[in-house]
């Protein structure tokens, strides 16, 4: 493949954060020293940038789309869906995940907050959205998540959520003191 080949790859790719399997797979390369090579040499010329190891972006890319590539399975979820649907006042520059594992991480001037959740709810999909290179909770399943990671949680406005959506997704935790917990801060 040739080297301008490879770069309309990247470029037409929807995707804004790499692997390096994924680059393989993109450009269809099969020799890693080969892929490596290439790599190198458009991050030297500026055309992607490399933010961790093994993972790559292209100049614009999405923060949350690099937040969920990092650690996979993992969505975005607690305080980062909750302040930016209004449920909380506080601001956090740092984006909250849900993952497989806990740990704060700095990359490319990003704080990312990875919160552990049992792996049966984290790979059950009720209350998440499947953006176009990322997964994001709902408002009810960051809710939930909080509740259940947190214990009790302050929240400031409940007023645009629905409380049946947020108790049907609390059945995927197995929890009954999560279901307490949502019915207090309803206040049923």
């Amino acid at each position: 493949m040739k080297k301008s080949d490879f770069k309309l790859a990247l470029y037409r790719a929807k995707s804004t954060v790499f692997t390096l399997n994924e680059i393989a797979l993109l450009t269809q390369e099969t020799n890693r020293n080969t892929l490596k090579s290439k790599i190198h040499y458009y991050v030297k010329n500026g055309v992607i940038e490399q933010v961790r190891r093994g993972i790559y972006v292209k100049p614009d890319y999405d923060k949350f789309e690099l937040a969920t590539k990092i650690y996979t399975p993992s969505y975005i979820s607690l305080e980062t869906v909750l302040q930016q649907s209004g449920v909380i006042f506080q601001l956090y520059e740092r984006i909250f995940t849900v993952s497989y594992l806990s740990r704060a991480i700095s990359v490319d001037g990003h704080e990312v907050m990875y919160k552990k959740i049992q792996s049966g709810i984290l790979l059950n999909h009720s209350g998440i959205i499947q953006k176009e290179n990322y997964a994001i909770a709902t408002t009810e399943r960051a809710i939930c998540d909080c509740l259940y990671l947190y214990g009790d949680y302050h929240f400031d406005n409940l007023d645009s959520v629905k409380k049946e959506n947020a108790l049907n997704i609390a059945l995927i935790y197995g929890n009954r003191e999560l279901i307490k917990r949502i019915n207090k801060i309803f206040g049923s």
